[in-house]
């Protein structure tokens, strides 16, 4: 088979792995080698699945011995199947990054000949362009599940960053759909390559130039829609394995029907909505102080497909807003929907020079579509108090409304300006002029 031919089913085989992150370290170039991955995030090429990426994101192989139901490339699924040599990938990694098609590569294989065949072909890929060719440029590496843990170490000496696929939220489901997998052989190694990281930051605080072990972290991915985990369950496992693995990112992939296996549900369509929802909701955890238990309990253990996460644990809890903005922590400000980590910290920085106004909002990047029904501030204007009994409701519907002009009443009388039975506009927004489409500033 030619390279071609190959690049096509193996580039193809990979579409389905979400976790191929090209950002999370900043490394040096060796002394007369090339590449690095400071650039590594500059999106410039695109996936034939329509993902903007800068890797090249290939399979070592897809001949899989493994016989997982949602998996494409399992071995009773009738694909046409291809491998590539160890020196294959190396040119054509060191090929592409000099024609400035990608910024690293990204690897992961199917398993052919056992888990430690396979990883030992895959960290000889890393070891070869770090070595022989001074590539400086991104590596990820898939860690392939019940792989020894000398060739997990080994792999993280080369790799920038490493990932296990947990694949599916729930033992029992990984037991019915992938029974040539075990617990023990996605979470032995995600321990061990913690472990790794922890050991070689504190190796680096003494000395400089001690090895760096997989200096990006590690992250994972699971599979959304194929198992019958609700999201609550889904979000309470990934909460556990940012604090217990210390995880840079968990990835969600929207479960897609690979062939015809009556253990799978029969979806008219993958669940891209409730991955959306999933990855807003994981943001929450990240970067906004939430819990997963904030986010969703028994009572409410699904996702709002309709309402972002934020704005849903916003309308359950009135009783917290308003929000005034001139006196909240940057912790309750973070609680505000429309208000994101750098709107809040510009609004606590203006603070300094005096009160936050409303018509300073859109300036400081806070989304008034959203915000205004939680906050208070000098020169508000009237709008809905969500403590008020059936205000929430009322709040949903704008929210979720294409247009919310259509479920506000008239304004009896307008404002000055001779705007008299507009709707909404002149309470809400009294200096925008939506006439046109657009947010000009009257006057």
């Amino acid at each position: 088979m030619d390279l071609v031919r190959k690049i096509e089913i193996l580039g193809a085989a990979a579409r389905y792995d979400a976790s191929c992150a090209s950002s999370g370290n900043c490394s040096e170039t060796p002394v007369g080698g090339f590449g690095n991955t400071s650039a590594a995030g500059i999106c410039h090429s695109w996936a034939d699945d329509g993902r903007c990426i800068s890797l090249l994101k290939i399979l070592l192989s897809n001949v899989c011995e493994y016989d997982c139901a949602y998996c494409l490339n399992r071995r009773s699924n009738d694909v046409p199947r291809a491998s590539f040599t160890v020196q294959e990938v190396v040119d054509l990694t060191v090929d592409f990054y000099r024609r400035n098609y990608i910024e690293g590569l990204f690897l992961s294989s199917g398993v052919s000949g056992g888990p430690d065949a396979t990883m030992e072909r895959m960290v000889k890929v890393a070891e070869k362009l770090r070595l022989e060719h001074r590539f400086g440029g991104y590596i990820h590496l898939k860690a392939i599940p019940g792989a020894s843990p000398d060739l997990i170490r080994r792999a993280g000496l080369y790799a920038d960053r490493l990932s296990v696929n947990i694949e599916l939220p729930s033992g029992e489901a990984l037991q019915k759909f992938a029974p040539d997998k075990s617990k023990a052989m996605i979470f032995n190694p995600m321990g061990q390559i913690d472990r790794a990281i922890t050991e070689s930051r504190a190796e680096r605080k003494v000395n400089r130039k001690a090895p760096r072990f997989s200096p990006a972290g590690q992250s994972t991915q699971m599979i959304v829609g194929a198992s019958p985990e609700n999201d609550l369950q889904i979000l309470k496992l990934s909460d556990s394995l940012y604090r217990h693995f210390q995880l840079k990112r968990v990835y969600f992939s929207a479960y897609i029907p690979v062939g015809d296996d009556s253990r799978l549900p029969a979806l008219p369509m993958p669940p891209l909505r409730r991955e959306h929802r999933l990855y807003q909701a994981d943001w929450l955890m990240r970067f906004y102080g939430f819990d997963a238990a904030e986010i969703l309990d028994e009572a409410h253990p699904e996702l709002d497909e309709q309402l972002d996460p934020k704005a849903a644990w916003a309308l359950r809890h009135p009783h917290f807003f308003p929000v005034d903005l001139n006196r909240a922590s940057p912790e309750t400000l973070l609680r505000v929907p429309g208000v994101g980590p750098q709107s809040a910290r510009r609004i606590v920085s203006s603070r300094r020079f005096g009160p936050v106004r409303f018509d300073h909002l859109p300036k400081i990047g806070v989304v008034l579509k959203r915000a205004r029904f939680f906050i208070t501030c000098p020169g508000m204007p009237e709008v809905i108090d969500v403590q008020k009994s059936g205000a929430p409701e009322r709040v949903r519907a704008l929210l979720t409304a294409a247009d919310p002009a259509a479920l506000l009443p008239p304004v009896a009388g307008g404002v000055a300006d001779g705007t008299a039975g507009r709707p909404w506009q002149p309470l809400l927004f009294p200096e925008y002029d939506f006439s046109h489409g657009g947010t000009e500033a009257r006057g």
